[in-house]
């Protein structure tokens, strides 16, 4: 890919911050594919997947998994959630809500959830809406004792597999594809095999803890979407999605959860099947560019080292010669510090975040002409005035907020503005767990490098390759799923999926009852 300069700025065309301003070749707004109200940084950047943590033989399992996933919380803002248990023959214990972990326990509901087992969640959906309902993890009595499950990743076949399920009578609570699992794991043993064959029906990506009233089982899907590793502490068991949880409760890492793997925990130690047939892994990389925290360890790497080393990959592939490198925090830190590195270039923190931002908030979009972008991102005008800037970011997924830096850039007085991108451009969507904006809402798929390059209103451009950001992990290419940007997908997928297919689901039914042929429940009593 080549580095692409604009060498035709217009600045007068980037004066509405908030308006659809194209490239000067392209008079068609509509190109890319964004309204002109979507600017907040929530919708312009794939939101965050799931948190797991999971306890088997601590006292405190409540409070290790409050900390746990307050290390996790970085997976999910949307809700969060705690099971415990005590073992066989007591109830298990649930707490969960909306919000952020800090704002769904406190001290008062922890004491509650007694026990030495525990299953965490916290949670962004991919499939299901952000409803209480829909909040994990999710708990049943049935034929096999109480269940308790936690789900990361996201099912390819859940509509035909709820479809089926319907048909045989399950009633469902939830509109999260999480659920399907539970109740193909409540089926009897003599109607639909055991647990193994129950996760082997299963396509997709999953990262799975489940608990029962004796095990706490820990899943991962044959393709190693989702990353999922094995603890100890005080002679526990812990799991977590992430080894920063590790690090917060001083819990040793002893290592991942393999590809295919099934690791069942129980009083008798640990013991480790392989039901699933064996596929070529695809790690998404996504989790080393963006998701997982710079201070866990992934494939034996830290992050935080894969993404410096992107950086120097970037700066020997698009060199610029420039006054400072300047991050956009904190996901584009890393890079930035290696491309700044490389280079010898000064590295300025001049964009300030701002970390107390609440779920929500009032958007006096009138009276504060930028409040999106600045409430999240200040600029630091005196670091870029009169200098020739390096802006580096981990990705450019609709385009909005980044134009929208870059407009703070050039009011601030920087000489010249370079964008640089630390993994290849989004084109395709993502079915296995990252909830990306629909094909035609990303940037890229709507544009050329080169009209991207005007859109934004910077002086160049340059993404990292495959290869580079391969490279930095140190892995082989066919280690990844790189599908959102090849479009290459490792398991085939329904172009027709979105994270709303089981609301539409309930749509259809509503309508069908609508209907006057549409049968009642009691049309067969006389």
């Amino acid at each position: 890919m080549q580095l692409v300069r604009n060498d035709s700025l217009n600045l007068a065309r980037i004066s509405g911050l908030f308006g659809v301003i194209s490239p000067d070749n392209s008079e068609n707004p509509s190109r890319a594919g964004i309204d002109s109200g979507e600017l907040s940084d929530a919708a312009a950047f794939p939101q965050h997947e799931c948190g797991l943590f999971g306890v088997f033989g601590h006292p405190k399992a409540a409070v290790l998994s409050y900390y746990g996933l307050f290390a996790l919380q970085h997976r999910g803002q949307e809700s969060a959630g705690i099971v415990t248990s005590n073992g066989p023959g007591t109830t298990f214990l649930v707490h969960k809500d909306m919000g952020l972990v800090s704002q769904v326990f406190g001290q008062e509901e922890l004491a509650k959830l007694k026990g030495t087992r525990a299953v965490g969640h916290t949670r962004y959906s991919t499939t299901g809406s952000s409803t209480p309902k829909n909040a994990q993890p999710f708990v049943v009595d049935c034929v096999r004792g109480q269940m308790a499950i936690a789900h990361n990743g996201n099912l390819i076949n859940a509509d035909l597999l709820r479809d089926e399920l319907e048909r045989k009578g399950s009633i469902f609570q939830t509109t999260a594809d999480s659920e399907i699992i539970l109740h193909l794991l409540a089926q009897p043993s003599e109607n639909g095999g055991n647990v193994l064959a129950a996760l082997r029906r299963i396509e997709g990506a999953f990262s799975l803890l489940i608990m029962s009233e004796r095990e706490l089982i820990a899943v991962r899907d044959p393709f190693g979407w989702r990353p999922l590793a094995l603890g100890k502490l005080d002679g526990a068991y812990v799991l977590a999605s992430e080894t920063c949880a590790f690090d917060l409760i001083h819990a040793e890492f002893i290592r991942e959860i393999e590809p295919g793997e099934v690791l069942i925990i129980d009083e008798n130690g640990l013991r480790s099947e392989h039901p699933f047939p064996p596929q070529q892994p695809a790690f998404c990389m996504f989790e080393y560019v963006y998701f997982a925290r710079p201070d866990s360890i992934i494939g034996g790497v830290n992050v935080g080292k894969v993404r410096t080393e992107m950086g120097r990959e970037l700066a020997r592939k698009f060199p610029v010669d420039a006054d400072i490198v300047v991050p956009v925090p904190d996901s584009g830190n890393y890079a930035a510090l290696g491309f700044a590195q490389e280079l010898n270039i000064p590295y300025q923190h001049a964009f300030v975040r701002n970390h107390y931002i609440g779920r929500s908030f009032l958007q006096p979009s009138q009276l504060i002409r930028d409040f999106d972008v600045r409430v999240k991102l200040n600029l630091i005008k005196e670091m870029v005035a009169g200098k020739r800037v390096v802006v580096v970011d981990d990705s450019i997924v609709r385009g909005t907020t980044a134009r929208a830096r870059v407009v703070n850039l050039r009011e601030a007085g920087a000489k010249e503005v370079h964008m640089r991108v630390s993994c290849p451009p989004h084109r395709f969507a993502c079915h296995y767990g990252i909830d990306f904006p629909d094909p035609e809402k990303l940037i890229a798929n709507q544009m050329s490098i080169e009209e991207i390059c005007k859109y934004l209103g910077v002086d160049s451009l340059g993404y990292l390759d495959v290869e580079g950001m391969v490279r930095a992990t140190g892995k082989p290419l066919n280690s990844f799923c790189l599908a959102c940007f090849t479009g290459n997908y490792p398991l085939p997928v329904d172009p027709a999926l979105d994270k709303f297919i089981m609301e539409k689901r309930e749509q259809r039914a509503k309508a069908l009852a609508d209907q006057e042929t549409h049968p009642t429940l009691f049309a067969d009593l006389k």
